[in-house]
């Protein structure tokens, strides 16, 4: 066991996600406030290539990243030595094994990110129909939301991606609130077709969000999803209990998210 993080001369945010959940335009929006050095999902080293849980499509290994959930936790602890840090991750990359450095993850400032698991299934399963359960990712993170509350006897800011579609900078700016930043105007647009260099590795993942010049809506209506993931679950029977397990744990996150609690 790695010893406790000593304080940060500057504060690490971590935005726990699931696939498919807009956590990547997300993340772009981080990019463009200009005050925080951001890290892609550097715990995806530990779970798909240090555990071996399996090969990951469309994704071409760095081979400077480290892979160790230790090592990787040293870089994001060095990168606050000089400046902020906001990390887009997973969290069923780390669970359990982020529960057993309860002195570390205390320090940090988290936050969640929701999306209807219907429209992330159906997304997920576009580009690696071999993923398993488990990789839909709700069930950790409400595991992983509850376990920071009860350490730190706060709830983290849960928001949901379709208040983020709707209405950018009320929601995330609520989000920022909450974590401690400043309103940024210039975040919300960038230029489209560019992408940061440590998201080439994962290419195919990010098309959609490469592709804008700001954060897209989903011009599909709620009925209209119900009936495509209707259709498509019949494909691929998978998905419905997929999301039948995952269904609970959105609606427990869901209750939670800044516009319902204001």
């Amino acid at each position: 066991m790695i010893p406790a993080m000593q304080p940060s001369a500057h504060p690490i945010f971590l935005l726990w996600a699931h696939p498919r959940s807009m956590s990547t335009a997300l993340e772009r929006v981080m990019r463009e406030r200009g005050d925080c050095h951001c890290l892609h999902e550097p715990f995806l080293y530990y779970y798909y290539i240090h555990l071996g849980r399996r090969d990951f499509p469309h994704f071409d290994a760095s081979p400077d990243q480290p892979r160790s959930f230790d090592d990787i936790v040293d870089l994001i602890h060095g990168e606050s030595r000089h400046r902020p840090v906001f990390v887009k991750d997973m969290a069923y990359y780390v669970m359990p094994e982020i529960m057993r450095h309860p002195e570390m993850a205390g320090q940090l400032r988290h936050a969640f990110l929701i999306r209807d698991p219907r429209r992330t299934l159906m997304s997920y399963y576009r580009l690696d129909p071999n993923f398993s359960c488990e990789e839909a990712g709700l069930e950790a993170q409400w595991r992983l939301f509850r376990w920071i509350t009860a350490l730190t006897g706060v709830e983290p800011p849960v928001v949901r991606a379709e208040d983020i579609q709707r209405d950018p900078r009320a929601t995330v700016g609520a989000l920022w609130e909450r974590l401690g930043l400043g309103f940024v105007e210039e975040a919300f647009s960038w230029q489209a077709g560019e992408a940061p260099r440590d998201w080439e590795q994962m290419g195919a993942w990010h098309d959609r969000t490469v592709r804008h010049a700001g954060i897209a809506r989903d011009p599909r209506a709620d009925a209209e999803v119900r009936a495509e993931f209707q259709t498509f679950a019949g494909k691929a029977p998978a998905l419905k209990a997929y999301l039948d397990h995952h269904w609970p744990y959105y609606l427990e996150l869901s209750s939670r998210s800044l516009s319902v609690r204001g």
